[in-house]
């Protein structure tokens, strides 16, 4: 069975992210989204809500052969610990590129077993990062389509501009709440 480790902060996944989960599920049997904790970085989210936002995008996709774990330390130890020597990350243009070839070439010195597997991401997510959406939402910017729908609700309990925006929408709409509909 063909394992790959997709790490990250996905602090918060978004489509782009799942764009890449979905196509790389077509290559291998199961993907591990490894969310990284970083102790000198305070994310907007705890590592535990990262992980049920990532766990319910998943399964609202219907997406099997996805497991979702954290880890902390060398990237190559836990890749070897979860007996497979395949790391995934997606890039989105040549910034990417530059600093992610770096992290391949450290992670390749660190364990010759180890291998870095890129995903280009589809054109439409080639502008949406974590850090952008995160940006967007905390002034009130319309994020739907750019994130899976219990993001954007767990974007809109931390952020009064977004909750704000949705709320108002969903009375244009005729709509009681600010929920909205299905995955975007």
């Amino acid at each position: 069975m063909s394992i790959a480790i997709y790490p990250g902060s996905f602090d918060p996944i978004t489509n782009g992210h799942l764009s890449i989960l979905r196509r790389a599920l077509e290559i291998f049997d199961e993907v591990v989204i490894a969310v990284a904790v970083n102790s000198e970085k305070k994310g907007l989210f705890s590592i535990a809500e990262r992980m049920e936002m990532i766990n319910t995008a998943a399964r609202d996709l219907g997406l099997k052969g996805v497991s979702v774990d954290t880890f902390d330390g060398l990237l190559v130890d836990y890749v070897v610990n979860k007996g497979t020597n395949v790391v995934l990350r997606g890039l989105r243009a040549l910034s990417d590129f530059d600093y992610e070839f770096q992290l391949a070439l450290i992670n390749r010195k660190l364990s010759r077993k180890v291998q870095t597997v890129f995903l280009m991401t589809d054109y439409k997510w080639l502008y949406v990062s974590s850090t952008i959406i995160k940006e967007a939402a905390s002034l009130g910017g319309d994020i739907n389509g750019l994130v899976p729908m219990v993001v954007r609700e767990r974007l809109a309990e931390r952020f009064p501009a977004l909750r704000a925006r949705l709320e108002a929408a969903a009375n244009r709409n005729g709509h009681g709440n600010s929920s909205g509909g299905g995955n975007d």
